[in-house]
């Protein structure tokens, strides 16, 4: 072997001298060396790497001409036909330059030939990504060219099923290789049910197939797999690989993601419904601007699926080295999984193997500058129509019940008015805007309706503040500058500071005016202005009680900028005058009730019970206010409105106030559950992005208009935008290019991660790289004609499915017509490339748990909705951690998929099976083999649970009778029946390693 071995070293070192020498002596024979021809390929290989860029080594950049003939830091480094005073030439030729890998014979001869004969340049700067060379690609790299109809091989064979059998026969041809005969039909029905659906099918199923294996049979069965709603249960976690979809946000806090979950269900339910890829690839774009609403926020997960650090330091460069981590994160996630190019590699210079330059990686990068995470809480149309039609029937029993009231409290004024009801106190003015809070939020004399904020709601006549909610009415529809704020108000306690009972603000200004309490001098109301601005303390009295009944307060705002309060008609304390008064034009302001200026937090929220609250459009007199604050003939307690009501008015209102309360809270509860948070993409302002040179925040250059990559062939990377374009037109434009019937990379990358799939290795191995870092296609006719054909049916799953388990390729056995066949085939093909038999494949570690609840009548067949929790969260110092736990019944018995899959807390079962860890893309699974797994098996809690399941199932089944038991179990976890060489082979192996399946049998 090794005398054999010595001898094809030799003829092939022999082929290899015989060519460089036939090379060098056609380069000898050239009249002279073209610049374009035979010196760029080599200065593109070996030089360009390091000699080019805004930051070339040693200054010196050998992309265009003067640049090289000016030098860098050592001088002039060519000498026009003088190679010997050349310094590139002297460097080249003692090996010094190229580092590392120096120029063979051959290209050393061109370099100097083209110094002596003049250093001519042929382009005027060198496009680095024209050509693939032996280093790195270029535009005309494979996977970036057009999409081109490649016919199927016209072959005479009865074993060709559909196009792909010609193609694979004519390579297997080609290949002194055979195809293997059919798998029999309990193996082939099971291989198929795993791969569509990732369960087993039934012993009866199996039964069925084997009676009658004929191809209508086995399409039939195809074609309800791919009608199964399992099939979206199944396909959706290979998508969730690829996407790193996980449910925390990983780095060193950890938190869970409680309502990330809609994303996987959504990704589940579009399989299923099968629409189309290129449909499929814009909703995870932009969801939110195709459909909006539920849909288009769980779309969108996709952009944050992924990790999120919530732990950056607080110093300004962190911050911005972990939001690029952040952005590279997001682009190496939409390159890989929708092109198969690694466009992160050019964020710190120009890509190294593909033609993707650093300035089209922050063009990208520009793109997604909005990019935010977190929850964005979403209407659910049922559940908001239901809302709806409550809101509706609340509606209509309060405009009853206000109309009875209205005309009641007309009844006890006018009475008043009739008897001269204390004579001595003049008539209050009518107010501009007044809330009576008997039973709503609505303005009784204008349009200033309120709306509740919060837990804010009326009750037995009064406004209820808890000190988490206000009440915010809608604009002011006049400019408004003097006035009156008065409010009949009860605090829950003296000691709150910094609440307001009634304000007027204008948020957009930053402006308010309110009546405050204890925010300066504690149990002291004050008049509130912006950062104390405008107004001083009024120096009046502590207030004692306004905790045991209700107390009046106004604070008058007069033109010239003065303030008056007072307390019950009294004035309360000085007068004061500090700046001028505040004009809040129309539509720019409205009224708080329990806030004392927006936004909501702090200490600006009141704690107590407004029963009743006017705004006047003028300033008031203190005779006003005294009649305001002491008068009956502006206020009706509930008693005195009640007792002017007749008997049946009585009872139709105690009706519907019943009804009211009841439909109430019924509409609160729905509330409750008319909204879902999502977490998803939450966009920001996107921003002008600059180049960071060699990826450092610090070191800015030249900023970029939101594009894409150049080099895919047929597809415009400009997308005709603006350096500062408005967020959604950047991610639009994105959806439209990544989409674009044209972009080629669409097409291959997701007919490859099919093919993958279905025969444990792509055409192409590595699916997240088609560049020039990744594999080659083994059936490059094959990958175009597929692509093609996937593109023009309109961009379907499911048929591709089809075509692809249909053919007679997929359905070959795993061993071939012999031994002896099957040896010189794997001396061959040993990694079975060329598909000359069916691929040997371990069930991933989710369908090995799926098929244990199957085969022990434990799975639940629920879809969607939050994750199943076989976790703890423990919260500690900030950190959160998850430990798995062991937990039985039906909720924990759904199907893997369904799983809560933080990042950390991973099942040891799934675990040790090479589940990955969703901190990363996984387009392809690792496969180990390891004892770890036979000793999960052996003593894994779950496992042994679903063992005994099994067991009980069995025994319900058929009895006690043992050999009917052995066979029930043999057929319910391995659809066959047992067999002398079977047990032998099998021996005492329990019941979990049945459920995994062997390869011959999978």
């Amino acid at each position: 072997m090794f005398r054999f071995q010595s001898i094809t070293c030799r003829v092939v070192l022999c082929l290899i001298l015989i060519g460089s020498c036939a090379e060098a002596q056609q380069i000898a024979a050239l009249e002279r060396v073209d610049f374009d021809t035979h010196v760029v390929p080599i200065l593109v290989s070996h030089c360009l790497e390091c000699h080019s860029g805004s930051e070339p080594a040693g200054s010196l950049s050998l992309q265009d001409s003067a640049s090289a003939i000016r030098g860098g830091d050592s001088g002039t480094v060519i000498v026009q036909k003088d190679s010997s005073k050349s310094l590139f030439w002297s460097r080249i030729e003692t090996n010094e330059m190229p580092p590392q890998h120096p120029l063979g014979d051959t290209d050393k001869s061109i370099i100097k030939r083209w110094i002596d004969e003049g250093a001519t340049w042929g382009a005027v700067t060198i496009d680095r990504f024209a050509v693939t060379t032996a280093s790195r690609g270029g535009r005309d790299w494979w996977s970036l060219q057009r999409l081109q109809n490649v016919p199927p091989p016209i072959l005479q064979s009865n074993w060709i099923r559909n196009a792909i059998d010609a193609f694979i026969l004519q390579r297997l041809t080609i290949n002194r290789l055979q195809p293997s005969p059919e798998a029999e039909p309990q193996d082939l029905i099971r291989r198929l049910y795993f791969d569509l659906i990732g369960l087993p099918p039934s012993p009866q199923q199996v039964a069925e197939f084997v009676a009658d294996p004929s191809d209508k049979s086995y399409r039939r069965i195809v074609d309800e797999l791919l009608a199964s709603q399992h099939y979206g249960e199944r396909w959706a976690r290979h998508w969730l690989d690829v996407v790193r979809f996980g449910e925390s946000n990983g780095f060193e806090r950890n938190f869970p993601r409680e309502n990330a979950w809609p994303y996987r269900d959504w990704v589940i339910n579009a399989l299923n419904q099968d629409i189309p890829y290129d449909e499929f690839a814009r909703m995870q774009l932009i969801g939110d601007q195709v459909v909006g609403g539920i849909d288009g926020a769980s779309a969108t997960g996709f952009w944050v699926a992924g990790v999120h650090n919530t732990t950056v330091g607080g110093s300004k460069r962190m911050k911005e080295l972990a939001r690029q981590d952040e952005i590279e994160d997001v682009l190496a996630t939409l390159g890989q999984t929708f092109l198969g190019l690694t466009v992160n590699c050019a964020r710190c210079h120009d890509h190294k193997f593909d033609p993707i330059s650093q300035t089209e990686y922050y063009q990208l990068a520009s793109v997604i500058s909005g990019l935010d995470f977190g929850d964005s809480s979403q209407p659910l149309p049922a559940e908001t129509r239901r809302l709806e039609s409550l809101n509706q029937q609340l509606n209509s029993r309060q405009q009853e019940l206000s109309e009875i009231d209205r005309q009641a409290r007309q009844n006890v004024l006018a009475a008043r008015e009739a008897s001269k009801f204390d004579l001595s106190l003049k008539k209050t003015p009518p107010a501009f805007a007044q809330w009576e809070f008997d039973d709503d939020l609505c303005d009784s004399v204008g349009d200033l309706h309120g709306v509740a904020h919060g837990s804010a709601r009326v009750e037995n006549g009064a406004l209820i503040l808890d000190g988490n909610s206000y009440v915010q009415t809608s604009p002011i529809g006049k400019s408004i500058a003097e006035k009156t704020l008065a409010v009949w108000v009860q605090l829950d306690d003296l000691d709150q500071r910094g609440g307001a009972a009634m304000t007027v603000d204008a948020s957009d200004r930053g402006v308010f005016d309110a009546i405050v309490f204890a925010e300066r001098e504690q149990r002291r109301w004050m008049a509130g202005s912006n950062n104390f601005a405008r107004y001083d303390s009024f120096a009046g009295a502590e207030e004692f009680d306004a905790v045991n009944h209700p107390v009046h307060v106004a604070v008058v705002f007069h033109q010239d900028g003065s303030i008056e309060g007072y307390r019950d008609g009294v004035p309360y304390g000085k007068r004061i005058r500090q700046a001028a008064l505040v004009t809040y034009d129309a539509g720019h302001a409205s009224v708080l009730f329990g806030l004392r200026h927006q936004p909501a937090g702090g200490n600006r929220l009141l704690r107590g019970k407004l029963y009743q609250a006017a705004l006047y459009d003028r300033a008031l007199s203190p005779e006003e206010v005294a009649a305001a604050a002491k008068s009956s003939s502006s206020y009706v307690t509930e008693q005195q409105l009640v007792e002017s009501l007749t008997p049946a008015q009585r009872d139709r209102r105690q009706d519907l106030k019943s009804e009211v309360a009841s439909i109430r809270s019924a509409r609160d509860e729905q509330a409750k559950h008319s909204r879902r948070n999502i977490f998803t993409l939450t966009t920001s302002a996107a921003k002008v992005t600059n180049v960071l040179l060699r990826g450092d925040p610090d070191n800015v250059g030249e900023v970029v208009s939101p594009a894409a990559v150049s080099a895919i062939s047929g597809l415009a990377s400009d997308f005709g935008l603006q350096p500062d374009a408005p967020e959604p037109d950047r991610r639009r434009k994105l959806a439209d290019w990544v989409t674009d019937r044209n972009n080629p990379l669409l097409s291959r990358v997701i007919v490859n991660r099919v093919w993958h799939y279905h025969f444990g290795v792509g055409i192409v191995d590595t699916p997240n790289d088609l560049g020039f870092n990744g594999g080659r296609p083994v059936h490059p006719e094959l990958l175009e004609y597929l692509a093609w054909n996937f593109r023009d049916s309109g961009y379907q799953m499911k048929p591709l499915h089809r075509l692809v388990v249909t053919s007679s390729t997929y359905r070959q056995a795993t061993d071939s017509v012999s031994t002896q066949t099957q040896k010189e085939a794997e001396a061959i093909d040993a990694d079975n490339r060329w598909l000359w038999r069916g691929a040997t494949r371990r069930l991933e570690a989710e369908a090995v748990r799926d098929a244990m609840l199957c085969v022990s009548g434990k799975l639940n067949s629920a879809m969607g909705g939050p994750s199943l929790k076989d976790v703890s969260v423990i919260e500690n110092n900030g950190t959160t951690y998850y430990e798995p736990i062991d937990v039985d019944g039906s909720e924990f018995c759904r199907r893997t998929v369904y799983r809560f899959s933080p990042r950390g807390g991973r099942s040891s079962l799934l675990d040790t099976f090479d589940c990955p860890d969703p901190a990363a893309t996984a387009p392809r699974r690792t496969v180990t083999t390891t004892p770890l797994q036979a000793l999960s098996l052996m003593n894994n809690a779950f496992v042994l649970r679903m063992a005994r399941y099994f067991a009980e199932r069995v025994q319900n089944q058929v009895g006690d009778d043992i050999d009917q038991q052995v066979t029930t179990a043999w057929q319910l976890a391995i659809a066959r029946n047992p067999t002398p060489e079977g047990c032998s082979r099998l021996g005492n192996i329990a019941f979990h390693l049945i459920c995994v399946g062997f390869p011959s049998i999978v």
